[in-house]
């Protein structure tokens, strides 16, 4: 047995789990880059700002798919509608930024619950479809409503204030970076609490083995419908700051292709490790960039082969990648 295999053996499986919220160095690294870019690519500070908005929305799926287990095709829905919110809130009068995150947090959080109470009763085929149905009916919705939403033409006149009355939105996204930073910080912060609490181990539980957390008496459609009711709320915020840093909300935000993206993101980083938004979502925006300049008619093509590569020889993303080379080479 090597040294590092005693010492392994020699924590107890509860102290591991009383210890894993602790933070560690390598958590650093995602802010330590997102530091860097704000100091060494100014000019990409647009683009790097919806980078950021990506990351909040794959970690909003993350809670979602990757530690509670529940498969959709709809999650663009509540990025969606907390868009809309944020957007028509400012189109109307209501222009200070944080509160109105607050509001489509709200908005997309009692949406969640709402649809989660009855979608989650079923799973399976069934309920990816259902997710599916979601997200396409709201986009219809929002479609044919254009006297409010703006329809096709999208949804314009947003006037946002300055960020706590000093700081304007510039034209070169300074603020708006900085901006997306600090509510990623913070709702980041938000889920790893969560997902380390006695809540998110319960999640787990209900992941791997649904059928055992129920004879142990785990109320488990309730947990599933409260952590898909706060996947929807951060989604929420994830669509008001791209309502709020464009200034323009169009139907793109509540489409299948959304939701199809940020699952591809979460597939790239790795489901149910907490930083797999922060590596697929660069990776996607990136290669998404690069390959519609390269190739302009087939880039999604390459994606999707990039995509096909990842799960047939990295089933975990990159980080299960990452994973298993240091299980093998500690």
């Amino acid at each position: 047995m090597t040294k590092l295999d005693r010492r392994t053996a020699a924590v107890h499986p509860v102290d591991h789990i009383a210890h894993s919220h602790r933070l560690r160095w390598p958590e650093a690294l995602p802010w330590l880059l997102i530091a860097a870019t704000y100091l060494l690519f100014p000019s990409y500070l647009a683009l790097g700002s919806q980078v950021l908005i990506m990351v909040l929305f794959a970690l909003s799926l993350d809670l979602v798919l990757g530690y509670a287990g529940i498969v959709t095709l709809g999650h663009a829905a509540f990025f969606g509608l907390g868009a809309y919110t944020a957007g028509l809130l400012a189109a109307h009068g209501w222009s200070e930024p944080i509160s109105a995150l607050f509001a489509a947090a709200v908005v997309a959080g009692a949406f969640g619950a709402a649809s989660g109470a009855i979608i989650l009763r079923t799973s399976g085929l069934t309920l990816l479809m259902l997710t599916l149905a979601v997200v396409s009916l709201l986009a219809e919705a929002a479609n044919k409503a254009d006297s409010i939403t703006g329809g096709a033409d999208g949804l314009q006149g947003i006037v946002i204030n300055p960020l706590l009355g000093r700081f304007d939105f510039d034209l070169y996204g300074r603020t708006a970076y900085l901006y997306c930073a600090a509510v990623l910080l913070v709702m980041w912060y938000v889920v790893r609490r969560l997902v380390h609490s006695p809540f998110g181990r319960s999640l787990t539980g209900i992941r791997e083995n649904r059928l055992r957390m129920h004879a142990i008496g785990a109320p488990v459609r309730r947990r599933l419908v409260t952590a898909y009711a706060i996947g929807a709320a951060v989604a929420g915020v994830a669509g008001a700051l791209q309502a709020q840093t464009t200034q323009f909300v169009a139907l793109n935000v509540i489409s299948f292709h959304l939701s199809a993206a940020v699952l591809i993101i979460l597939i790239f980083g790795g489901a149910g490790r907490l930083y797999g938004a922060f590596v697929g979502a660069p990776i996607y925006m990136v290669a998404q960039d690069m390959l519609s300049r390269l190739d302009p008619v087939y880039w999604f093509f390459w994606v999707g082969l990039l995509l096909v590569l990842v799960v047939l020889f990295a089933r975990g993303g990159i980080l299960g990648c990452v994973d298993g080379v240091r299980r093998r080479w500690p």
